[in-house]
């Protein structure tokens, strides 16, 4: 049964955490406007996420950001905790600093959105605290699940980061040192170079031997790729600030704001202003600017 906990201003989902028996409410695609975290116990299952799939075995912890698109099954048993917050309720981009979460757990443009638990128990006693203290109607319960949630992120960034430099593929050295100019490449150029055939000449490969490396060894077109690295950029200009759609188009190398927001809603499923809208946006600054 879930434990939730609702925003009083909206009405909204804010905090959530419920123990699972089998895979029912991810076996369709879907999108929702906060944060998942999904501890899955299982021998195998398939996973969707964006444009990837992937076949896991063993026990794993999924970290999905706000409306990005997932799907999981299984065959055989699949059991597991799903545990979702708001941006409302706790803020992952002005906590960066403590946690690490973005570019890791959330927003990896390039990585795997899983991680091999290697520790689980420290996991599952964070969720019986985090359930009991859910029971009670005490003061400044807001303060002490956020307290919990921060150190179930933390810990989750430590062992995906263990993860991630375990299951590091071996590529052959050019291609790593391809692979790694890439992935830098985007990162500083994401505003400005959106076009495939752009990356490939700066880094002196042909297009078509680039396209089948990434998706050799990251299991993403280079199309996918680049337009990740842009997204993620937009959203977190949509959260963090109170700026004008069009001038977020502009700062991500996009002339026409319609065409910008097009590209948006396709590839994440809502208009830019739903997802400010839904998400949350630069409330700290709106607030400040209130009372100048």
């Amino acid at each position: 049964m879930a434990q939730i906990i609702i925003n009083k201003q909206n009405n909204e989902l804010a905090f959530r955490l419920e123990r699972f028996n089998n895979l029912n409410q991810f076996d369709h695609l879907q999108r929702k406007n906060y944060y998942s975290i999904i501890l899955l116990c299982s021998n195998s299952f398939n996973l969707k996420v964006d444009f990837s799939e992937y076949q896991l075995e063993a026990n794993h912890m999924i970290c999905l950001s706000p409306y990005q698109p997932f799907m999981i099954t299984s065959k055989g048993e699949c059991s597991g905790f799903i545990l979702n917050f708001h941006p409302d309720f706790f803020c992952t981009y002005r906590h960066q600093n403590e946690i690490e979460t973005e570019g890791v757990l959330f927003g990896n443009f390039h990585g795997l959105p899983y991680f091999k638990l290697s520790e689980e128990a420290l996991f599952f006693n964070l969720i019986d605290q985090i359930l009991r203290e859910m029971d009670k109607d005490s003061i400044a319960q807001h303060e002490v699940l956020v307290a919990f949630l921060k150190v179930f992120l933390i810990e989750s960034v430590r062992q995906k980061k263990k993860f991630d430099k375990d299951t590091v593929l071996k590529f052959a050295d050019r291609q790593s040192e391809v692979l790694q100019n890439l992935v830098d490449a985007i990162e500083g150029n994401y505003s400005k170079l959106h076009a495939p055939q752009e990356y490939a000449d700066m880094l002196c490969v042909s297009s078509k031997t680039l396209a089948k490396m990434v998706k050799k060894y990251l299991n993403l077109t280079l199309t996918c790729l680049i337009t990740n690295r842009i997204i993620i950029a937009a959203k977190r200009e949509l959260y963090l600030t109170s700026k004008p759609v069009k001038q977020i188009a502009t700062f991500l190398g996009y002339e026409d704001e319609f065409y910008f927001s097009r590209f948006f809603k396709k590839k994440v499923g809502v208009s830019p202003d739903i997802y400010r809208k839904t998400v949350g946006f630069a409330k700290l600054e709106k607030s400040q600017a209130n009372l100048l």
